[in-house]
């Protein structure tokens, strides 16, 4: 390029010079016919800047023919690329397929799982039950053979007596083992399920979200878990009949609060937490302390119950009302601020049967803190999936089950568990309690009790 940008500049001059030559010539000279060919030196001097011309040229091309291979080069990499980033993404999506097809088998385990769960939650009732029948027949056995031995010190134990002792024995040996059984496998179906879900989340997280969104958003809204109400080891009471609730249990001295087993007239067999309160015996229905159990349960939970009896639960409107049904009760209500201050409320009430929606039937007698539920109406009991005519709102607001009337209020003791922080205010869909003189009063622990108005309105539950 340099060498062209020469030539052009000298030709100019070389002609030019010419031309001068000529017309001085003119001058001098007389005038004489015109040569038709240039000067040799002319010639020489145009054709080294031709030369040059050509030797510039041939290096731009040389140039220029390497920059074009650099370029193919640089496509044929390219190409590559391209290809081996199409076999990648071939391979991710038969990865996704593949995972997905794993999704799908993990829910269907996850369905089975859970169906042996209340398979097992069913068997674990009945055996319970029947071991506390043999208990029950042992004992009778047992006192009958210390009367036996009283009344003839004297006499050799008979040898169909041994005999019956060492099956008894080793009946209830075998009963234990059964139960020891069923509650690993309890145990070990639980650890599954946690296994599965943690599967479920790993998979979400590594970019199977849209399936997985596509399959939840096919489905009604379901709370967090499922969980149903936790076994948890059961003081035995010594007696021939099964006690029909906590006051029963405390009038036969027992008064340490704890887990006990009764049975309700026409009912099975369950266990219930004693609330022993200034000498008195409660039966605990509901306990939250520190929003550990998901309330936001569904219509079939919220019958049966949920939760651990050591802990946060709702003990179940079928077992409150086959409980309630007996005798008239109080329903007794604790309240704890987050400022430490105690609070209580006690109404004497009604609840009806599932066919009512169990509706509860209010009437105030007496307490520390403002009312803040309509007395003399009738409440009827909702949750998200199973809304009472007239209330299709206040479950999906206030995120627990509870009872309702005509709008719904500001009282859910079933609510979100809303934890206080620091100059914020509380979320009004939590747990709370507004008197009618409008105050809120934010909760951090709840209570809900039952006690019969009169300790001896009802005989014992005799066993069969």
């Amino acid at each position: 390029m340099y060498t062209i940008k020469l030539f052009l500049f000298i030709a100019p001059l070389v002609i030019s010079s010419r031309i001068d030559q000529d017309y001085s010539s003119i001058d001098s000279v007389s005038p004489e016919p015109k040569s038709r060919f240039a000067m040799l030196d002319d010639v020489k001097i145009l054709a080294n800047g031709l030369l040059q011309l050509g030797h510039g040229l041939k290096d731009f091309v040389h140039k220029t023919k390497g920059q074009i291979n650099d370029i193919f080069q640089k496509l044929n990499i390219f190409d590559q690329s391209f290809y081996d980033l199409s076999l990648q993404t071939n391979e991710i999506k038969e990865e996704e397929k593949e995972l997905r097809r794993t999704t799908s088998k993990l829910q269907v385990k996850n369905e089975e799982v859970k169906n042996m769960s209340v398979e097992l939650n069913s068997k674990f009732e009945s055996l319970l039950e029947e071991k506390i029948l043999l208990q029950q027949k042992v004992r009778y056995l047992e006192d009958q053979l210390i009367n036996l031995i009283k009344n003839q010190p004297e006499t050799q134990e008979h040898p169909e007596v041994t005999l019956l002792k060492t099956f008894i024995e080793q009946q209830d040996n075998s009963i234990k083992d059964l139960l020891q059984i069923v509650e690993e496998q309890y145990r070990q179906l639980n650890q599954q399920h946690s296994q599965i879900k943690e599967i479920e989340n790993q998979l979400r997280r590594t970019g199977i979200q849209e399936f997985t969104e596509n399959y939840l958003s096919s489905k009604p809204r379901t709370p967090r878990t499922t969980p149903s109400l936790h076994f948890n080891e059961t003081k035995n009471v010594k007696y021939d009949a099964i006690p029909a609730d906590c006051t029963t249990i405390y009038n036969r001295g027992e008064h340490t609060s704890g887990i006990y087993s009764i049975r309700p007239s026409n009912s099975q067999v369950f266990n219930v937490y004693c609330d022993i309160v200034s000498g008195t015996s409660w039966t605990l229905i509901q306990h939250r302390i520190d929003g550990s159990q998901n309330f936001n349960e569904t219509w079939e939970n919220y019958k049966y119950g949920f939760g651990s009896l050591d802990g946060e639960f709702w003990l179940g409107l079928e077992k409150i009302y086959s409980i309630v049904k007996q005798s008239n009760y109080i329903l007794r209500i604790e309240l704890e601020d987050w400022k430490d201050n105690k609070h209580y409320i006690e109404y004497s009430f009604h609840l009806g049967d599932h066919e009512t929606n169990y509706t509860l039937h209010l009437a105030e007698i007496t307490g520390n803190v403002p009312n803040a539920l309509p007395e003399h109406k009738d409440l009827m009991f909702s949750t998200w999936d199973h809304k009472a005519k007239g209330h299709s709102n206040c479950p999906e607001s206030y995120s627990g089950g509870w009872w309702c009337h005509d709008v719904c209020g500001e009282n859910n003791l079933n609510g979100k568990y809303n934890k206080r922080k620091a100059k914020t205010k509380l979320e009004r869909r939590g747990i709370c309690w507004k008197s009618q003189n409008g105050r809120l009063y934010s909760i951090k622990s709840t209570k809900m009790l039952i006690h019969p108005t009169d300790s001896g309105s009802f005989e014992l539950t005799e066993a069969n």
